[in-house]
């Protein structure tokens, strides 16, 4: 008789039991998704910062080559105007590729194009180059490549905000705000 109650309890789990563990397995996972998606936006993130880095260090580089110094400063703003450079991505690479930088990246890393100036035709030019991303949300509208703008850094979970690279260093970027 003991030997037959032993077997019928070895069968498999209760109810009971089955449902403790996917209520676990819910929890764990409700806690961990939220990290998983912000780790990803980070990354995206991350990636938009180092192409446009790559594509300014390719960019001085050419405008060294042409002009013999580069044109770097920093303001706490900056006038960007109009500008009047060739924005064609094909001829940015006919001067910049395999030279200068294996490729120019044309999206970011929420696969929203970049915004790009290089002034080919005049490298003396008072602003030369301007490579940008409208963020998460790319609003490249945001990106017109015109106007007033204040330097600094944002939020860096803030990724609806526009990262722009300018003439040597960056105009907008990710970086951790003091409270």
């Amino acid at each position: 008789m003991l030997s037959k109650l032993t077997r019928k309890r070895q069968r498999g789990f209760t109810l009971i039991e089955l449902l403790i563990v996917v209520a676990i397995i819910g929890i764990i996972a409700a806690l961990l998704v939220p990290n998983f998606i912000d780790a990803l936006q980070k990354a995206k993130q991350k990636r938009t910062v180092a192409d446009e880095r790559d594509w300014g260090v390719a960019a001085m580089s050419w405008l060294t080559d042409q002009v013999g110094a580069a044109a770097a400063g920093a303001n706490t703003t900056v006038n960007l105007g109009d500008w009047s450079g060739n924005s064609s991505l094909a001829a940015i690479r006919s001067a910049l590729v395999p030279r200068y930088i294996q490729d120019v990246p044309p999206r970011d890393g929420w696969k929203n194009t970049f915004a790009y100036e290089l002034d080919i035709d005049n490298p003396l030019a008072e602003r030369v180059m301007i490579v940008g991303s409208g963020g998460r949300d790319g609003r490249s509208s945001a990106i017109s490549l015109s106007g007033t703008i204040t330097v600094g850094n944002f939020d860096p979970t803030d990724y609806d905000q526009n990262i722009l690279w300018a003439d040597g260093y960056f105009l907008r970027w990710p970086e951790k705000v003091d409270p």
